[in-house]
C-alpha cells in the first residue's frame, strides 16, 4: 500500500502512515513554492493582396509571471497555447488569434495567460488579445486591445495610407504605420527564469507596401515558444502573400533546490530546478512529506 511519510518537528526520526490514513491536528503539508512564466500563443499577422497595401501585425501573446504555492500529492495541467495562424492570400484576409496557456490544479486559482489577438487584412479592425492586433485604419479603435497585466494594443496608420500597424507586444503598444511604411510590433519582456535573459511577447510588425518592410512580403513567422506575433504581409500591385503565423507559447517553472516534480524537460541554474512546458502536459508533486508541529 502506498504510503505518506511523516516528520517529528522534533527531527527525532519518522514514521509512516496509508494515504487514506487521517490526518491528526498540527499536520502541516510541505507545500512548495515556485515562481512562475506563462506565455500565451501569438496572433497570426493578416494578409492584404494585389493592388494594395500592408496588413497589420498580429499582437503578442499574454505574458504573465508571478509565484504560487504548490501542494504535495497533487497533479497540474499545463496547457501551452499555440500560434494562430497567418491571413490566406489572395485577398484581404484576417490571422486568428493565438490560443491561451495555462497553469490549473487543486488548491490553486488556474493561471490563464491570454492568447494574442490577430492582425487584420485591410481595413478590418485587429483583434483584441493578450497583446491586441494592428490594422490599417486610422479609425479609433479598429487595431485590437491588450489584456492588463499581460500585454499592450496593436497600432493602425497614422496617414490613412498603407502601411500596416504593429500588432502589441508584453512590454508596449505597437507601432503605428506611417505612408506607405509598416510599424513595427511591440516591445516584450525579457525573463530569466531559466537562468539566462530571454525576451518574449514581441509584437509582429505591419506589412509595407510595396511588401518589403519588417513583415516582409510574405509577414514573418513569430518565434515558436515565445508567443510572439506573426508580421502582416505586403505587396504590391500583384502577388499572393499570406500574413505570417504566430509563435507557440510556453510555461516554465521554477523552485529552489533539487527536483521534487516531474514533467516537461528538467533543468538547474543557481540552485533552483526548472521545468520547462514547450507543449502540453502535467507537472506531477513527488512530495510526500508532512511535518508535526
Amino acid at each position: 500500500m502506498a504510503e505518506i511519510k511523516y516528520f517529528g518537528s522534533d527531527n527525532n526520526g519518522s514514521f509512516v502512515r496509508p494515504l487514506n490514513y487521517t490526518f491528526p491536528a498540527g499536520l502541516n503539508a510541505l507545500t512548495t513554492s515556485i515562481n512562475y512564466l506563462v506565455i500565451a500563443g501569438g496572433g497570426g499577422g493578416g494578409s492584404r493582396n494585389g493592388n494594395a497595401g500592408g496588413a497589420g501585425g498580429g499582437g503578442a501573446g499574454g505574458f504573465l509571471t508571478a509565484t504560487e504555492t504548490l501542494q504535495p500529492n497533487t497533479t497540474y495541467t499545463i496547457t501551452v497555447g499555440a500560434g494562430g495562424n497567418g491571413g490566406a492570400g489572395n485577398g484581404e484576409n484576417n490571422g486568428t488569434n493565438g490560443s491561451n496557456s495555462s497553469i490549473s490544479g487543486t488548491g490553486i486559482t488556474t493561471i490563464t495567460s491570454i492568447g494574442g489577438g490577430f492582425g487584420a487584412g485591410g481595413t478590418n479592425n485587429g483583434a483584441s488579445g493578450g497583446s491586441g492586433g494592428g490594422n490599417r485604419s486610422q479609425v479609433a479603435g479598429a487595431a485590437g486591445s491588450g489584456t492588463p497585466g499581460q500585454g499592450f494594443a496593436g497600432a493602425g496608420n497614422l496617414s490613412g495610407l498603407d502601411g500596416g500597424g504593429g500588432g502589441g507586444g508584453a512590454g508596449a503598444v505597437g507601432s503605428a504605420g506611417t505612408g506607405f511604411t509598416g510599424g513595427t510590433g511591440g516591445a516584450g519582456v525579457a525573463s530569466s527564469i531559466t537562468g539566462s535573459s530571454v525576451t518574449y511577447a514581441v509584437g509582429g510588425s505591419g506589412g509595407t507596401y510595396p511588401g518589403q518592410n519588417n513583415g516582409g512580403t510574405t509577414g514573418a513567422a513569430g518565434t515558436t515558444n515565445r508567443g510572439n506575433g506573426g508580421g502582416g504581409s505586403g505587396t504590391g500591385s500583384t502577388g499572393n502573400y499570406f500574413g505570417g503565423a504566430g509563435g507557440s507559447g510556453v510555461v516554465i517553472i521554477s523552485y529552489a533546490g533539487s527536483q521534487i516534480f516531474t514533467g516537461g524537460t528538467v533543468t538547474s541554474s543557481g540552485g533552483n530546478t526548472i521545468h520547462t512546458f514547450t507543449g502540453d502536459g502535467s507537472l506531477v508533486s513527488t512530495v510526500t512529506a508532512y511535518s508535526i508541529n
